[in-house]
């Protein structure tokens, strides 16, 4: 039997890097960021693609500062939805499949349940638009040879994120102020990671998909439990900053973002027959992770 070989971008962020690190042995993949392969130019991906001939492609590259978007519509569309669209052309040429990463910062935020992968969406900031974008384009081009992953509040022990960024300003801070009423599930990298290698070699499985850890959380509910799990893993001191609720009124972004955006993951689970773990107990190992590597 072929192996498959895979080419992963956005080799060096946060996901990326977790799909390396956990990546089942014996499987051929190459890892690129944008210094070795810009999606956004269609030549360079077209001719790039044409000389690794992978048979799969897993899409971790994407323009995510969201409130930054908000001023970059242009650099922010060109990643999000022009650079899907390339890398699908580039797909059909050469006979790939492709795993696409999304957000459920394209929905709008009033269900009054967990979002399903086929609902409608309704995206509220330029992040959110321009990732619906980039999903239209790879379900209009490649649509019996992909599959889309939505995920949430993404974290690792690598990269930027807001475990990390919590953890650091509890250390220069007394107070810190973070939203209560805006209502979604943190998800470790390692969680999506290990869903996409599940799916890289299910090739009978496509369309949309939600990914994130079990269990809902606010910000605030997930800031008090970093505090929390840092002190009982004794990377914080007991008189590290305190949390302290705020609405989303009191810290007005450029962004808006969706109020509540838990998503429906029963159809994933069931398709890849895995049991979810909840978001504060993957925080826990999580925080270990970040100890044993300091």
């Amino acid at each position: 039997m072929n192996t498959l070989k895979i080419l992963v971008t956005g080799g060096n962020g946060q996901l990326g890097t977790t799909l390396k690190k956990t990546a089942p042995a014996g499987v051929d993949a190459l890892y690129v960021d944008v210094d070795t392969l810009d999606i956004t130019k269609p030549d360079d991906v077209m001719n790039f693609i044409a000389s690794v001939r992978p048979g799969l492609i897993i899409n971790a590259a994407a323009y995510t500062a969201v409130d930054k978007a908000e001023s970059d519509e242009n650099t922010a569309y060109r990643i999000n939805c022009i650079g899907v669209a390339n890398l699908a052309n580039a797909a059909i040429k050469n006979h790939a499949r492709i795993l696409h990463v999304s957000t459920d910062f394209v929905f709008g935020g009033n269900s009054g349940r967990p979002y399903r992968p086929n609902d409608p969406i309704n995206p509220l900031s330029v992040y959110g638009r321009t990732k619906a974008a980039g999903e239209q384009e790879l379900r209009n081009i490649l649509p019996q040879h992909s599959a889309i992953v939505r995920t949430a509040w993404l974290y690792s022990a690598v990269g930027s994120n807001f475990m990390k960024t919590i953890l650091k300003l509890m250390t220069e801070r007394d107070v810190l102020r973070v939203v209560s009423d805006q209502v979604g599930t943190p998800t470790g990298a390692n969680t999506l990671a290990q869903v996409l290698w599940e799916l890289a070699f299910r090739p009978q499985l496509t369309g949309i998909f939600h990914c994130t850890d079990a269990g809902v959380a606010s910000w605030y509910d997930f800031a008090l439990a970093i505090r929390e799990e840092g002190e009982s893993a004794g990377i914080l001191s007991p008189d590290a900053g305190r949390v302290e609720p705020i609405n989303t009124s009191d810290y007005p972004t450029p962004a808006r973002r969706p109020y509540y955006s838990v998503l429906d993951k029963t159809s994933l689970w069931h398709e890849l027959g895995i049991t979810p773990i909840h978001w504060r107990r993957n925080l826990r190992n999580i925080i270990a992770e970040l100890r044993s590597e300091k």
